[in-house]
């Protein structure tokens, strides 16, 4: 369980991370978020009790913007809103996933600019503490007026329809509450619209993604370190000295890790004096490569944090001036583009993998036994296909990596007619991290069976504890086998965080990703 307190204000990834992780969250509202989600609401009861026309509170939505909706009626537009709404399709989100976005609403409404009640929101919180998880489809948002399907499913919970997930089971909503001793909120004016517009499942589902993509980087150094073991490569290109140079704070990160998983190698001592003069770039640019990749991680980690504590509703409701105003906070174009960066980053630490491995299971390359079979060449084809699948995910990486938002498709009668498509950019970063992480889990499975043939010196220490760790669970190279539970297994190692925990107890800390994540933060100093 993760307490938090929320102030619609200083939300970061650390803690949503934290939540994310755990179920039965103890998450609440300031005093002062309160009084301000109050002062807010009271500006949308004088509306209706004045009869004014607004936007989305005495008004229908999108292209029915014009049509004013009677006062007795304006309870039943919210429930209509909700199911007319809810049309998500695809693969449900993961429990997760869920849990941000729900934290993210809480946020964005604690600002207190959506005119929503109290009362609704406590009845949100009730459901990240009973872990009570609206099932949310994947699929049906473009990103812009706000996410509005998935918001919708999520919210059909709060009024007992839709379904959701709940101690394990799959239940229809009104069975879930009652099972939690909740009740169903009786919806009042303007709150639906409130709880559906804005970028928060854009948001979620990116905030996961970069969570995971953040361990990836770091264990993508831990891959080169040990492939440059069983290449016998230079640790040159690593020098502080070189990044200096070029001051991009993610080269001198990558750069710094290697060096310190390479520290005290017999291997690279026994052949400082060697014919080699320069390795491939897959070895040498690797400084160049996965700190790019990380620099963009760490936008999106920038952006991330400043969006999920943003007011994202339309209208926007400014109490203080007695105003309401409608504008575009809901569109997504901060987000998609970010997370299209970052999906590029991501699959470029798979392709430049996959060209280490490349010259690892290269006997013309590598002068070791081909594909790697410890058996008899011929009888025994090794590696030779493991290759193959990792250029697959290569190459479906490239299709998966064209940006998302630079398209746009007119929606409701064209009056939005530009629209973000964040979500969609979101989905192809998490998609692109799962190849990634399997692309340099065979990669890790290969310099692990090749640095056996450079026996018995020994690696240095972060990557001997790498091949501790992958000894526990992958045998040696041997007879052929069907390596595809290999592949798994090391993904589950990758996923876990235990790969880089163990390098950093043998070698010392290593540059990672933002402070609270499944890792520590980023060390100040190059070492």
């Amino acid at each position: 369980m993760t307490k938090v307190l929320l102030s619609g204000e200083a939300l970061d990834l650390a803690t949503a991370w934290k939540v994310s992780r755990t179920s039965g969250n103890d998450v609440a509202l300031s005093e002062d978020a309160k009084a301000r989600v109050a002062h807010s609401r009271r500006l949308v009861d004088r509306v209706i009790e004045e009869g004014r026309v607004v936007y989305g509170i005495t008004t229908g939505f999108g292209r029915l913007k014009n049509v004013t909706i009677p006062s007795p009626e304006v309870r039943a537009l919210q429930v209509n809103l909700l199911r007319s709404h809810a049309v998500g399709t695809g693969p449900s989100a993961s429990d997760e996933v869920v849990r941000l976005l729900l934290l993210f609403r809480l946020q964005t409404l604690a600002k207190g600019f959506s005119g929503i009640r109290g009362s609704t929101l406590d009845a949100v919180t009730a459901l990240l503490r009973e872990d009570l998880l609206p099932v949310v489809p994947m699929q049906g948002s473009v990103g812009a007026s706000g996410d509005l399907a998935p918001l919708a499913h999520l919210a059909l919970v709060l009024i007992g329809e839709g379904k959701a997930r709940w101690r394990g089971k799959l239940l229809p909503g009104s069975e879930a509450l009652s099972g939690a001793n909740l009740t169903p909120v009786t919806l009042e004016a303007k709150e639906g619209l409130a709880l559906i517009n804005g970028t928060q499942f854009s948001a979620a589902v990116a905030a996961h993604a970069l969570e995971k993509a953040w361990n990836l980087a770091a264990t993508a150094d831990l891959a080169c370190a040990l492939s440059i073991e069983a290449w016998q490569g230079s640790v040159k290109p690593f020098d502080a000295r070189v990044a200096a140079l070029r001051p991009h704070p993610g080269h001198a990160e990558v750069s710094a890790n290697v060096r310190r998983l390479l520290a005290q190698s017999q291997i690279l001592e026994s052949h400082r004096d060697c014919t080699k003069v320069q390795d491939p770039y897959s070895f040498r640019c690797a400084p160049q490569v996965h700190g790019a990749s990380r620099d963009a991680l760490r936008h999106l980690t920038e952006v991330l944090e400043r969006e999920i504590n943003s007011a994202t509703d339309n209208p926007l409701v400014f109490a203080d001036t007695d105003e309401t105003l409608s504008a575009g906070n809901f569109h997504a174009e901060p987000l998609g583009l970010p997370c299209d960066y970052a999906a590029i980053a991501v699959a470029e630490l798979a392709s430049i993998s996959e060209r280490r491995l490349e010259n690892l299971v290269n006997p013309d390359l590598s002068g070791l036994p081909a594909f790697l079979a410890a058996g008899k060449p011929g009888l025994h084809s090794g590696l030779m296909m493991a290759q193959v699948t990792a250029a697959a995910l290569v190459s479906e990486n490239k299709s998966l990596a064209h940006p998302a938002s630079v398209d746009s498709i007119p929606t409701s009668a064209n009056q939005e007619d530009h629209v973000s498509m964040s979500p969609i950019a979101a989905r192809h970063l998490a998609s692109i991290l799962e190849n990634a992480t399997r692309v340099i889990a065979i990669e890790l499975l290969a310099a692990y069976f090749a640095v056996h043939w450079r026996r018995p010196l020994e690696a240095g220490l972060g990557v001997e504890a790498v091949i501790r760790e992958l000894r526990r669970v992958v045998p040696p190279p041997g007879e052929d086998r069907a390596f595809a539970q290999d592949i798994e297994t090391i993904t589950g190692l990758i996923e876990s965080g235990i790969l880089v925990q163990a390098a950093e107890a043998a070698s010392g800390p290593l540059h990672r990703g933002p402070a609270g994540s499944l890792w520590k933060p980023t060390l100040g100093k190059s070492s």
